[in-house]
Order: C-alpha cells, then structure tokens, then sequence
C-alpha cells in the first residue's frame, strides 16, 4: 500500500453512530443551515443512538459465542484426530448374523457415528457360539487401538461366563464398556388356543393341574428369552418344558402353530400377532408396563416379586484401548441418536435407545452377571 493511502487511514475523521455515509459533523461542519428546523434535523442525524450501541453490542456478542463455538468444533475435530491418528475406517463387530435385530441397530446407527467422528464405521458379522466368536476377536485378538469395537447384549457379557466352563474371553476384564445403547421390551406371550389363561394366576393354577409341564419355546440356550422363563419357572414353581430352537422365526412359528404353548417376546415380535388375536399377552417383564400395551400388568404387578428382565446391548473396546478414544465413541453414539428420525426408526422395532457414561455401563454389566449366574446355577443350565 503506498505511503498516501496509510495517511489517508490514519486521518480519516470517525464516521457517526448512525453509520450515515458522510463524516461526522465535527470533521466536517456544513454551512450553517437558513433555518433552525434543519439544523436540528442534521444533528439528529449525526447524533449517537443508544439503541445502535445495544445492537453493536449485541452483534459482538454473537461473534464472541460463534467463535467460542468454531473453536469448540475444532476441539473435538482435533480429539478425534488425535484418537484416530490414521484416517482408515473403523469396524463394528457384531457377533451375530446378518439380518437379525443387532445387526440392524449397527447399521441404523453407524453411519450417523461415522459422521460424527469423521470418518466410516464398517459392520462387520462375526456370528457363532453364542456371541463368543465375535466377542473374542474385539477382546483378546484384535489391538486396542480404537479401530475395532463391539457390540454386544446380555447374552455377550453377563451370560456367557456362566454358561460355558471355558470361554475365551472375560467380559470384564478384556472389555471397557463405552456406553448402554438400547434396552427392549420383553413380554409372555401364549397361544390361547393350546393355554387358554388371561394372566399369570391363571397359567400357575394351569402348570399346577399339568403334571407333564408346559412347553415354551427358546431361539437357543441362554437367550434373553430362555432364561427369562427358567427366571420365572424357578419364582413360581411351574414346570416348564423348554423347547430350543436354532433361531428364533421357527420359535415363533411353532408357537403360532400349538406346538408349545408360551414364550417371551420382544415387542416387535409379538405386536402383528397380538394384533392378529393369535397370540396373547399376559404379562410384561420389565420393571414397568410397556406404554404400547398399559393394559398388560407386569409380572410383578402379577405377584412375581422382584421379577424384572429385559434386553439389552451395548458398545464395548478391549481393555487398553485410550480413554480419548472411548469418550470419543460415546460422544458419537449421543449425536448418532439425537435425530428424531433414528428414534423413530429404531422405535418401530421395538428398541428403546439409551445412552449413557461407560461407569453406569459398567455397573450395570455386573449387576446382569450376577444376576444371570444365580439363575444358572439353580436351573443347572449348561450350553448345548
């Protein structure tokens, strides 16, 4: 810039408050107006507005807050940069099939995370052994390095050691939970035409005249669904036959058909049936009634004291891996959810989404075992 323009800057009168196109008055005084009526008017002109200075200030206030926000951005790009510091993609172990409720939750959520950490989340379906094939690979086979999580249920953490006397894995201490990120709906469910009862008293004083049992139906051993009916047979005294299944559409089907007469549902599943007058539920299984259904009373409301089970799953990394990396993964589950669209989404097939810090995770997965772990032992269940 040349030296006239840097004096043209440094001695250009101050423009007014009313930011009016000419210089102020007092840098440059006009001729003295003919009458009195102007002369007011250019001092109005020229004179400070309060209320402009409340917008000024008001404007610099909003720069302040959007920078504070620009740097806040930055922050968290700069963390996640710094927990991932190479720029691949990160998979998602689901230790079931494709195609089922996990895997569909993966997919629902993923690409959501994806974008929040800046990068793509890969599902990938390592199915078999009750979980423990894609568990172990996320616990013992595959570094911490934040690269690699799982998603896992109650069967993955809290059933599994006790149902297997030699499992390759230790779900407390080879996996850091990150966050609980859904809970479902669970109910018992009978064919009315195989166990014509409306409630729970009433299918007890059934099992009672039943000296041979009552079949019940399980999409495997050591589901939420078989052992919330070994929960319930042991609370009540009821004999109850179980009947496996390799998955849970022929379960259903042979419940649908007489073949057994009762089974745990989640929501989902049992919906179109109870539409139907196929199926009908007796009771609910968790802590509260289910707000599509407030007419069916829970099983505690129904004289089970204390009975309460529902399902639930939830993200993990093996042990070792940064503490950046696992606040970075709840952080991008939160905003993964926070659409209303997703919820709506998730919702429909029945899953509640939760959320939270990985210390109530945490607490949680070790209440479930202990639970869990009694109730094997007193039904003497073992994995086929």
């Amino acid at each position: 810039m040349s030296p006239g323009a840097h004096a043209v800057r440094r001695h250009s009168p101050k423009r007014c408050f009313n930011r009016c196109s000419r210089a102020c008055c007092a840098a440059h005084p006009e001729p003295a107006p003919r009458h009195p009526a102007r002369s007011h008017a250019i001092a109005s002109r020229c004179r400070p507005d309060p209320r402009q200075g409340d917008m000024t200030m008001q404007r610099r206030s909003l720069l302040r807050l959007a920078g504070a926000a620009s740097l806040a951005s930055m922050a968290g790009v700069s963390s996640a940069q710094a927990a991932w510091p190479n720029n691949q993609p990160i998979k998602l172990i689901v230790p079931y099939p494709a195609g089922g409720g996990t895997d569909f939750f993966a997919r629902v959520v993923s690409p959501g995370m994806g974008e929040a950490l800046g990068t793509t989340i890969v599902v990938e379906n390592r199915p078999g052994a009750s979980g423990i094939i894609g568990a172990t690979a996320v616990a013992r086979q595959l570094p911490a390095d934040g690269y690699t999580f799982l998603l896992g249920d109650m069967t993955t953490y809290a059933v599994n050691p006790s149902m297997f006397e030699k499992i390759s894995y230790d779900p407390l201490k080879d996996l850091a939970p990150v966050t609980m990120t859904a809970k479902f709906d669970f109910m018992l469910v009978v064919n009315p035409n195989v166990l014509p009862v409306n409630n729970v008293q009433e299918l007890v004083a059934l099992a009672a005249r039943t000296p041979a049992g009552i079949s019940y139906g399980s999409p495997s051993v050591g589901t939420t669904h078989h052992l919330a009916t070994e929960l319930l047979a042991r609370d009540t005294g009821m004999k109850l036959v179980a009947i496996t299944y390799k998955g849970g559409g022929p379960a259903v089907q042979d419940l649908l058909g007489g073949q057994i007469g009762l089974m745990f549902l989640d929501r989902a599943t049992a919906r179109p049936h109870l539409e139907s007058g196929k199926l009908r539920a007796i009771a609910a299984a968790g802590a509260r009634r289910i707000a599509a259904y407030p007419d069916v009373p829970t099983l505690a409301e129904s004289g089970i004291k204390g009975f309460e089970v529902e399902g639930w799953q939830g993200f993990t990394v093996r042990t070792g891996t940064p503490q950046p990396v696992i606040a970075a993964l709840n952080a991008a589950y939160a905003k993964a959810i926070a659409p209303a669209e997703i919820r709506r989404k998730l919702g429909e097939a029945g899953i509640d989404t939760v959320g939270g810090p990985p210390e109530q995770f945490t607490a949680y997965i070790q209440s479930e075992t202990t639970k869990w772990r009694t109730v094997i032992q007193s039904r003497g269940i073992k994995a086929e």
